[in-house]
């Protein structure tokens, strides 16, 4: 499995970091009650596992209120431009491979004026850790519907409701051959940071969406779901080689019906636990994970956990490839004769 293969920017030696170590001297500023703080602390609380260095690691992200998170890490971080993150990723990761990158993004940065860099950034398999805080609408312009609000949703931007279909990011993510794709939620800290842990052992890209909740504009968002008394009946916690059981009696599951999931009761019409579909995020074909996608709620239990963690080449490793082979037949390059090779002119 990916995760047993050395972390960019680890340590051989154990460093004996703590979180205290990667909390910065910066005043938090979200807002009192937001989901940001749960992410936050679990980034923090995993970083000290994963030996590495902090001038080893790189906090880059774009604009909105998740993209204050590198002013709060004590790494080096760059915060950037709207949508733009990962192709700052992209530049600081193809010059320096050896570096841990977590691109910090929300579903308005990430999946609108970012959209575009979302799929390059997935499909060309970088090593970096892309963490989307999705709460479902614009908070920091104050309350616009984003890219994955709901169908209907009546905001300041769109008071009569949204008349878009929402964009569903793990969608994208695995239509884009991105290699480790999971969800998980704020309020599930103990999943969220397992998640997030695993996230950062896998060699290439691995994108997480965090289910996160904005209690100013967008308040109880998940909370059909993500409530204690709710949770076991409306999620479902993938486990790699088990088959798909949930229920507060664990007697409910999720088995095919010909292409199509569907929900069903163990001990109902002679069904067993054989009976359902039993979870492979090893697969090489997408084709399940895909469909894990689709099921939303009300009609399923939403799909907590990895959806899809294969191995591939990444880009950096690639790209180093060719450029060895280039000096190994024509040598090193030099700057001052390619800028001086072929038509120059002098401006006066």
């Amino acid at each position: 499995m990916t995760e047993s293969l050395k972390i960019s920017g680890a340590s051989d030696t154990p460093l004996g970091l703590q979180r205290t170590d990667f909390i910065s001297d910066q005043e938090v500023r979200w807002c009192p009650g937001c989901g940001d703080y749960s992410i936050l602390f679990q980034v923090q609380s995993v970083l000290p596992k994963l030996n590495i260095p902090r001038e080893n690691t790189v906090f880059v992200s774009g604009i909105g209120c998740s993209s204050r998170f590198p002013y709060y890490m004590n790494t080096y971080g760059f915060h950037t431009i709207h949508g733009r993150a990962p192709a700052f990723a992209t530049g600081i990761k193809a010059a320096n491979p050896d570096l841990s990158v977590w691109l910090i993004t929300g579903d308005g940065d990430g999946l609108s004026i970012g959209g575009n860099h979302f799929i390059h950034v997935m499909r060309r398999n970088l090593d970096v850790n892309v963490l989307m805080f999705n709460n479902r609408i614009y908070g920091l312009t104050k309350g616009q519907y984003s890219p994955t609000s709901e169908f209907g949703k009546k905001t300041k931007s769109s008071p009569m409701g949204s008349i878009e279909r929402p964009i569903n990011p793990l969608c994208m993510a695995i239509a884009s051959e991105a290699t480790f794709v999971a969800r998980s939620i704020d309020v599930d800290t103990k999943h969220l940071a397992a998640t997030i842990e695993r996230a950062a052992r896998h060699k290439g890209v691995s994108f997480v969406e965090i289910y996160q909740n904005c209690n100013i504009f967008n308040d109880g968002a998940y909370k059909p779901i993500s409530e204690k008394e709710v949770r076991a009946e409306n999620m479902l916690y993938l486990e790699h080689g088990q088959p798909m059981i949930f229920g507060k009696d664990r007697n409910k599951g999720i088995r095919l019906n010909g292409m199509k999931p569907e929900v069903v009761t163990i001990g109902e019409n002679g069904i067993t636990a054989d009976d359902l579909l039993v979870h492979d995020e090893l697969s090489s074909d997408p084709t399940l994970a895909y469909l894990l996608t689709q099921m939303e709620f009300p009609t399923f239990p939403v799909p907590m956990g990895v959806f899809r963690n294969v191995f591939k080449p990444t880009f950096e490793q690639l790209l180093a490839d060719q450029i060895e082979s280039a000096q190994a037949t024509k040598g090193k390059g030099n700057l001052e004769k390619l800028l001086n090779a072929g038509d120059t002119w002098v401006v006066e």
